[in-house]
């Protein structure tokens, strides 16, 4: 019984060929239909978006302007001027870089300090550990102010448990004093979960060799912290940092729920003078808020990129 002989496959195209440019142009075209759904809704909800509040950003634009939109008048870099020179916003400005400054490096501290913990002293728990730090995350976050907000009451339990040793805890929402790092205090509960696993995870590649090294060497656990450990977690560090300064320069969740920016403004956000802003029908002032809060998070992650980039 004879087998028949292999059918050879034809040629491929030659590159320069008629036929393999022809070849490539079908195939860009596949590649380009398959693209091109998400390209049109990027368009549609994220560049258009984006391009028409900058345009906004530079007019006197208002709700009242939206049957003849083109009749608006462009002001240029007026409308950033008279931001500025909003007692409110510049308020809303001293705010926001308090609750940055103070609540990232706190933050990461604590973080850092359960990863540290978890990594060395705890494993029997360690899954469990994991599970509780990181249920604050994954709640949403109207329901866990709204729990916070009732905790925070003259009468409410933090309060209660204060008095019981014999301490008279403060209006935590009412007092302008106080009003602040209750944001930041719930702000540092509810984050630390989330970079406990990063920074955890990021401890769990320090080589234990190097370690090892330094440890007959001489060095302490301290100083294997400080001159080994820490540099090889720059990149764990500067991804954490830039989440946080994403998430925590456009805080609002919070005051919306709990204080509405009071009291006397002590809460007010860039995001909620936004959020204020467009309610009113600001539409322009609204939009340049919004891009000097763009400014600031870009400025922040440069800077961070700056400090925590590795220097290999």
């Amino acid at each position: 019984m004879t087998t028949a002989a292999p059918v050879a496959a034809p040629p491929a195209p030659r590159r320069g060929s008629p036929a393999g440019r022809s070849q490539r142009r079908r195939t860009a075209l596949v590649a380009y239909l398959f693209a091109l759904p998400f390209v049109a809704s990027f368009a549609v909800f994220m560049a258009f978006p984006l391009i028409s509040s900058l345009a906004m950003s530079f007019t006197d634009f208002r709700s009242t302007d939206i049957p003849s939109p083109f009749s608006v008048n462009v002001v240029g870099f007026d409308q950033f001027a008279a931001l500025f020179a909003d007692e409110q916003f510049r308020r809303s400005m001293l705010n926001t870089a308090y609750f940055v400054l103070v609540g990232i490096p706190l933050t990461m501290i604590v973080a850092l300090a359960l990863a540290v913990a978890l990594n060395n002293g705890i494993t029997r728990f360690r899954t469990a550990f994991r599970v509780g730090f990181y249920t604050p995350v994954v709640t949403s976050i109207v329901a866990v102010a709204v729990v916070w907000r009732f905790l925070l009451q003259p009468d409410g339990l933090i309060n209660t448990v204060l008095g019981s040793v014999g301490i008279t805890g403060p209006d935590w929402l009412g007092d302008p004093a106080w009003s602040m790092p209750s944001m930041i205090m719930l702000a540092v509960w509810r984050n630390t979960g989330t970079l406990m696993v990063i920074f955890l995870a990021g401890l769990q590649g320090v080589s234990a060799e190097v370690l090892e090294a330094a440890e007959v060497d001489g060095a302490g656990a301290w100083r294997r912290f400080l001159h080994v450990t820490l540099p090889m977690l720059r990149p764990t560090l500067l991804l954490g940092a830039i989440l946080l300064s994403v998430g925590f320069l456009q805080f609002f969740e919070e005051p919306f729920v709990m204080t509405k920016g009071g009291p006397l403004d002590s809460t007010l956000s860039i995001s909620y003078f936004t959020f204020n802003q467009f309610g009113f029908g600001n539409y322009g002032t609204a939009s340049a808020a919004s891009y000097v809060l763009f400014v600031a998070i870009a400025l922040l992650s440069m800077f961070q990129f700056r400090v925590l980039r590795s220097k290999d």
